[in-house]
């Protein structure tokens, strides 16, 4: 066997008080376009697994989050269609300075609150999973693997 070699995804769910989540349409990305998701992406070379969230969330949406005031929330670990194992690390948070914006237009349609308990159609089904997740408690969740035997 080989080592595994997987790519690490940093993303965090910002949480207004009135417990609604904000996520983006995706758009240009060949990777479930016109669906929401959380805010993310993945861990650069150097930082630390808050810091990557952070830095995401600055480049994405404009806010400054510090990372202590992440909270880890869940940890993915998925087998994707092609084969290929990531790791998913999600924080969520009610703070940061700035207002949210969307900064990557030609990879984002648009931002947009929503009630975790109604999340929109088009939520990548992934994601809906996560945001359940999150909300009943659970910390880990393995996604993919029963496609792997």
């Amino acid at each position: 066997m080989t080592r595994a070699a997987p790519t690490i995804d940093v993303c965090v769910l910002l949480t207004r008080e009135d417990g609604c989540v904000l996520l983006g349409e995706r758009k240009g990305t060949g990777f479930a376009d016109g669906q929401y998701g959380i805010p993310g992406g993945h861990l650069e070379s150097g930082e630390s697994v808050p810091q990557g969230a952070a830095r995401e969330m600055k480049e994405e949406v404009g806010v400054v989050i510090d990372p202590d005031d992440l909270v880890c929330a869940h940890v993915a670990h998925h087998l994707g269609p092609e084969g290929k194992t990531r790791i998913g690390f999600f924080f969520t948070t009610t703070r940061w300075q700035g207002s949210p914006v969307n900064r990557e237009p030609e990879l984002c349609s648009g931002l947009s609150w929503f009630d975790p308990a109604a999340l929109p159609e088009n939520t990548i089904p992934y994601i809906a999973t996560i945001i359940d997740r999150i909300r009943s408690g659970q910390t880990f969740s393995a996604h993919g693997w029963d496609r792997a035997h």
